[in-house]
């Protein structure tokens, strides 16, 4: 049937006619593919009710899951990320940046608060993948780091949630600069004695798990998260060997020594309260 019948008969029209689903009520599982409807998936800690999928969330989602009453305090806003080096891939720095800001409403890709979580007081920074991948900037590495000061000055824990693809490209060594900046301010909280708890989420990947992600005093991931440096298919055109099955993801780092633990989104504010009772004793 030509495109010209098609309007003649009237299909065309009655095709574009047809009445979709709004934008927001339903949501797809990327593991099993079923539909979910968003307001039972925000009930349900935004897990899939078929197969327990642990669906990425970003910052805000994660302060109103562990914070008491849904009440914190936002810190350090208003820190933005220049076009230092005039970069230009299929976009100009700058203007990615100012369409991503527009998109998510997020000023990077990572957002601060201090609140409770069952009454114990806990800062926690939190990185949202969908800003330009969750990927490490200068922004990134100087929240993190006032962070860690705002964290000694109040003798108060520290919880970073990752996730990420790794270095911001477009920053260039700025970017790689940030490992070395976050693992010394790190090691200025551990000499003060101040408990810092680290949760990998998917992805956690390239230069955040090559530094802060992994120098918790208690590192954690969720279910099924990938976690590594480099892809599998980078590793295994470098080795020349084939690689184990879910060799990237928590459950086999957790067997092999790399976390300490793999905690459900369920038992998550249960979980990081018992451990801020434990670094209390």
């Amino acid at each position: 049937m030509t495109w010209l019948k098609r309007i003649r008969d009237g299909i065309l029209t009655k095709t574009r006619d047809k009445k979709e689903t709004p934008d927001g009520i339903w949501t797809k599982c990327p593991e099993c593919k079923k539909a979910l409807r968003s307001k039972e998936l925000e009930l349900n800690y935004y897990l899939c009710q078929h197969c327990e999928h642990h669906l990425r969330i970003g910052s805000y989602e994660y302060f109103q899951l562990l914070f008491d009453e849904e009440e914190y305090e936002e810190l350090f806003t208003g820190l933005l990320a220049k076009d230092i080096l005039q970069f230009a891939d299929l976009k100009a720095y700058d203007k990615r940046l100012e369409a991503t800001k527009e998109k998510t409403g997020l000023e990077d890709a990572i957002s601060v608060a201090q609140g409770q979580v069952n009454g114990k007081n806990l800062i926690i920074a939190c990185m949202d993948f969908g800003f330009i991948g969750g990927s490490m900037g200068s922004v990134v590495g100087e929240k993190i780091s006032k962070a860690v000061e705002h964290a000694i000055e109040h003798k108060t824990p520290l919880l970073i949630i990752s996730k990420s693809g790794g270095a911001r490209m477009m920053e260039a060594a700025f970017s790689l600069m940030q490992m070395a900046k976050t693992a010394a301010k790190l090691s200025l909280l551990a000499k003060a004695k101040v408990p810092y708890l680290s949760l990998m989420t998917d992805p956690t990947s390239g230069g955040v798990t090559a530094s802060y992600a992994m120098l918790g005093d208690v590192n954690m991931a969720e279910p099924k998260a990938l976690i590594a440096f480099a892809g599998p298919r980078v590793i295994k055109e470098t080795i020349k060997k084939d690689l184990p099955e879910g060799f990237q993801r928590s459950e086999f780092l957790l067997e092999k020594g790399f976390l300490d633990l793999i905690v459900g989104r369920r038992e998550l504010k249960t979980q990081i309260s018992n451990l801020l009772a434990y670094f209390e004793n």
